[in-house]
């Protein structure tokens, strides 16, 4: 039986692993840390695929070197770390995993937002710190969840899934993206409305959209001017949506109320100031990361795999064109 040689660029959960163990020779880096450009170059190299994370910067430069690779799967829903174009004049599919991880980030969206609205990050280190003394009146006070209104970017699975939750807060649902979606509408009484009457009315915001040459600092200076003091900000979507710098700029000027992130724009790099700001909830890219859901995506990414090295079409193939029989 053919066995075929296949790099990892990171550590994926074990069972994913071992089903790749079962029919291939794999190579994982263990060292726990994002490969240089440098050793990608030379891992990659001879391969029949390679299993790469949406840290791993997957070129021009490196779809080159790996002449002969038939696959990257991508151990993520997104796919803009991956120069889809130049990996189909290439001849090279591409693969994510889609679908696994919806309802696990929703679930991490609103943590986020509960957590900046009853300032839970805020208060646990104050209270590790020793410095809580007794309840007071005015002891971080946040806001209430109920019966505000919830204002969703991006109406598509992750979008859907985080807007069915507000009914059980009595919330009110603005949406906005492309176009009205009826099937969002029918399942959470959503309005359609435009970004900017959007981000006037609502009490939170809370960002679902795919990173886009149009969605790119989609929100920034003029839109946080638009929104409510009061108002929360949530981005569990891309980091380069916002405009982190005026984000830093309107959390510090009071501009806004308070942000939750889980993305950064420069990632794993912060902007200047934000992680010295109070009314921030900052997390390290985690909204995928239950035990089930980062399983499934390495068995997802595994089995776009070995469709590609048995000749055919991976299940979640986003450059189906290259695919040949």
């Amino acid at each position: 039986m053919t066995r075929w040689n296949v790099y990892v660029t990171n550590e994926i959960p074990q069972p994913a692993l071992d089903l790749l163990a079962e029919h291939c020779d794999i190579e994982v880096n263990r060292e726990g840390r994002v490969l240089s450009k440098p050793a990608l170059l030379e891992k990659i190299r001879g391969r029949d695929a390679v299993l790469c994370l949406l840290t791993d910067l997957i070129d021009t430069e490196v779809l080159k070197a790996a002449a002969g690779t038939k696959i990257f799967a991508n151990y993520a829903v997104g796919f803009n770390n991956i120069d889809i174009p130049s990996a189909t004049e290439l001849g090279i599919m591409i693969s994510n995993t889609p679908g696994v991880l919806t309802d696990t980030t929703a679930e991490m969206a609103w943590a986020l937002l509960f957590s900046v609205a009853r300032r839970v990050a805020e208060s646990d280190r104050y209270t590790r710190e020793g410095k809580f003394e007794g309840w007071g009146p005015l002891l971080f006070l946040g806001q209430d969840v109920m019966n505000k209104t919830m204002g969703i970017i991006g109406a598509g699975r992750i979008g859907l899934s985080f807007a069915k939750r507000a009914p059980a807060f009595a919330m009110k649902v603005l949406y906005t993206g492309r176009a009205p979606n009826l099937q969002f509408e029918k399942e959470t009484g959503g309005q359609f409305v435009n970004l900017e009457t959007l981000l006037k009315t609502s009490d939170f915001v809370s960002i679902h959209t795919p990173l886009l040459p149009e969605t790119f600092h989609l929100i920034g200076e003029k839109e946080f001017g638009l929104m409510k003091k009061t108002a929360i900000l949530i981005n569990t979507s891309r980091g380069p949506v916002v405009d982190e710098l005026a984000l830093v700029k309107a959390l510090k000027s009071g501009e806004i109320w308070g942000a939750g992130l889980d993305v950064y724009e420069w990632e794993p790099k912060l902007a200047e100031g934000l992680s010295k700001l109070d009314n921030v909830t900052l997390c390290p890219h985690i909204a995928s990361a239950t035990i089930d859901t980062r399983t499934k995506m390495g068995l997802i990414a595994v089995s776009n795999i070995l469709a590609a090295m048995k000749g055919e079409l991976p299940p979640n193939c986003l450059n189906p064109e290259v695919y040949k029989k």
